[in-house]
């Protein structure tokens, strides 16, 4: 990333005392430790202060932790489910039962892949209605069996593609809307990278809203944004900070309800600190909602969206 150029120079730094150290047999601890605190130092910084557009460059970074990252970090005993009963599976979205902590949670959530061939395989994360109507369907599930809901967001939006819209995308992102808003059992959401449009809000209608604190949550992309809006594509980094999608953003006009800390300098460089900070906000978040009558609770979460989007003047 452009932005963390000094950052990248001192690691190349620390890289090379390594490799003399271990090649010359001489003890450079204590310098390799001080590049280390200056590139701490540097990341605590930069990251304070990233733009809109540089949170939406972090959260696409490849080496960020995806669904399946967190189920293997935060759950256990986890048993994937699979399809819809109505057509087939889709691997850009990925449920199942699993444990945290010893609690029982249905888990579902978006899946990017790393390799071009994983990539493929899931969509780029893009879900197909198949994707959405396999999380209906556990949703109903985990309502059935009183099992609480956790979401993992990351999607740069639902497949467009010719044959998505034949099989109903519209219809079945339209319909987990409104089953979500009125499922008895807790729901926790976190956006975790990216939140594309209706392909997030699929997943996205939850009790409590969370957003790791470099994931971007937006109505339409930088890129699509500056396309349509101001017809220039090269306007990338003026439509994302206008568009006010970071989770500092969306945290100040309410319509998330906490971020969640990253590992310093991001959760790619620390994937498994950023999995411990995020199963802690949902356990807590958890023992919350629990406390709630349920009629009470679905009230609160079909309240809670209905009021976003009104402006008392």
């Amino acid at each position: 990333m452009q932005f963390e150029f000094q950052i990248d120079e001192l690691e190349h730094k620390i890289e090379e005392l390594k490799k003399f150290s271990e090649e010359k047999e001489v003890d450079l601890t204590e310098e390799i430790n001080k590049l280390k605190d200056q590139r701490d130092i540097a990341l605590k910084v930069l990251y304070e202060d990233l733009t809109d557009y540089q949170r939406v460059i972090v959260s696409r970074h490849p080496e960020r932790p995806y669904t399946l990252d967190y189920i293997e970090n935060i759950t256990t005993d986890f048993i994937e489910l699979h399809g819809d009963r109505l057509f087939r599976d889709d691997p850009a979205i990925v449920g199942g039962l699993c444990k945290i902590d010893g609690k029982n949670f249905m888990v579902i959530g978006h899946q990017k892949g790393r390799t071009m061939q994983e990539k493929v395989f899931r969509n780029f994360g893009m879900a197909n209605p198949e994707g959405y109507r396999k999380a209906l369907r556990l949703y109903e599930m985990a309502e059935r069996f009183r099992i609480p809901i956790l979401t993992f967001i990351d999607t740069p939006g639902a497949y467009p593609g010719l044959e998505a819209e034949k099989h109903g995308q519209g219809e079945a992102i339209a319909r987990n809307l409104m089953e979500m808003s009125g499922i008895k059992t807790p729901i926790i959401s976190v956006v975790i990278g990216e939140g594309g449009s209706g392909g997030a809000l699929g997943l996205g209608v939850a009790d409590k809203v969370f957003m790791l604190e470099n994931s971007v949550y937006s109505v339409i992309s930088p890129e699509g944004c500056a396309a349509i809006l101001y017809k220039d594509p090269s306007r990338v980094e003026e439509a994302a900070n206008n568009l006010k999608l970071s989770s500092q953003s969306l945290l100040k006009v309410g319509l998330i309800d906490g971020i969640i800390d990253e590992a310093l300098g991001g959760a790619h460089r620390g994937p498994k600190e950023t999995a411990f900070n995020l199963k802690r906000v949902v356990l807590e978040t958890l023992e919350e909602l629990e406390k709630l009558p349920l009629d009470e609770l679905v009230e609160k979460r079909y309240e809670k969206f209905r009021q976003m989007g009104v402006f008392n003047r």
